[in-house]
């Protein structure tokens, strides 16, 4: 497909989440899309590289009204796109070994039932009964989400991009974006390795990327880009299929069941920012020698595929979601900090209601406009791992 000259909105950002803006937009007519993707393919970073899981619990009430709006949009992906979301409500179990965190999550609870999220709190005993092959005799607490789990991040990418095309979306791959124009001040449109695209919007979806595209207009975005690394295990035919989504609170330990194996993740506290993705094989040592602790059954199995992605932290670790009010014309839908996938669905809807009806009126999403760094007005998200 060849290069358009002109457009009425181009998304930076071929990710799950510019696939779904993409779409969001197109099913409310906004006329000529252009979405590009730098990469031969769309979802190849983070949305490629995550661990698949969807989840409504959270510390903040626009978290988990996000999740809400999303689980929703997963449990109708096929009716709504046409493919398949692959969505397992398998449930996510906190364990909690701290009674700091055990205090912070039962706090967090009234809100969670006022909201109408299924909750189930589970004292140390009742972790242990549900998790017989694992080693938990410090858990203090557990908190379970029955609705939480798992959706395949391939699926959902390329049902975006495909349903959109449907609607008229031009979707390119390997087209990079080289500048941002503008015109007295506002946006006029983008410049690419291919040519220019003349577009009074643009929208940044660049995921980890976003603050380098940000500067192209003279935007500071402060979303930094910061490595996650996983790992799959050779079959373990102990661990049943239906087995939870478990993460080990305390240090941010977690695993849920892929393929005939596991999948493992460990987030590493004193991670620099920076955009390397090669695997930090010590702190493979580190994470494999916690998971054996936890799990001893991974001491006899192998790793079938290990690999590396970036997370793109703000921090506040929300979303930036809305108009740069210092650009007219340029949105940002970025900085998910590890929660852009199971995000997707409500961020593409809540930004296409922003660009095409002034705000949104599904949320309100004004406490995730990009001004409030400056302005000091952060939020502070306790569940993050």
């Amino acid at each position: 497909m060849s290069l358009p000259q002109t457009a009425d909105i181009v998304i930076v950002g071929g990710g799950v989440i510019g696939a779904s803006t993409a779409y969001h937009l197109a099913k409310r007519g906004a006329g000529k899309i252009v979405l590009l993707e730098r990469l031969p393919y769309f979802g190849a970073e983070s949305t490629g590289k995550c661990a698949g899981g969807v989840r409504a619990h959270f510390d903040t009430e626009i978290n988990c009204r996000m999740s809400q709006i999303s689980l929703a949009a997963f449990d109708r992906f096929e009716a709504e796109t046409g493919a398949e979301a692959d969505y397992r409500k398998i449930g996510y179990l906190f364990v909690l070994t701290r009674e700091a965190d055990a205090a912070a999550f039962r706090s967090q609870m009234d809100m969670h039932l006022r909201l109408g999220i299924r909750t189930e709190w589970l004292d140390g005993d009742e972790v242990r009964r549900r998790l017989p092959m694992m080693s938990f005799d410090d858990a203090r607490a557990g908190l379970f989400g029955p609705d939480d789990g798992l959706a395949d991040n391939g699926s959902v990418v390329q049902g975006y991009i495909s349903a959109g095309s449907r609607l008229g979306v031009k979707a390119l791959t390997g087209v990079e974006v080289t500048g941002l124009r503008l015109e007295a001040g506002r946006m006029a449109g983008v410049e690419t390795d291919q040519g220019p695209i003349a577009a009074p919007v643009v929208v940044i979806a660049a995921g980890a990327w976003s603050g380098l595209v940000g500067r192209m207009a003279g935007l500071d975005v402060p979303v930094q880009p910061v490595r996650r690394q996983l790992f799959t295990t050779t079959p373990t035919p102990e661990i049943l299929a239906d087995w939870t989504f478990v993460i080990d609170f305390a240090t941010n330990l977690y695993f849920h069941r892929e393929g005939t194996g596991l999948l493992s993740g460990m987030s590493r506290a004193d991670e620099p920012p920076a955009f390397h993705q090669t695997v930090d094989e010590d702190w493979e040592l580190t994470h494999l020698e916690a998971a054996a602790a936890r799990l001893p059954l991974m001491e006899r199995v192998g790793i079938a595929r290990r690999w590396a992605g970036l997370y793109e932290i703000t921090p506040d670790h929300h979303p930036i979601i809305g108009p740069a009010r210092d650009v007219p014309g340029l949105f940002l839908n970025t900085g998910f900090s590890g929660h852009g996938f199971m995000h997707s669905p409500a961020a593409g809807l809540l930004l296409a209601e922003a660009i095409l009806d002034g705000k949104p009126s599904t949320l309100d999403i004004s406490p995730l406009r990009p001004e409030r760094f400056r302005e000091g007005d952060l939020l502070h998200e306790y569940n993050v791992f």
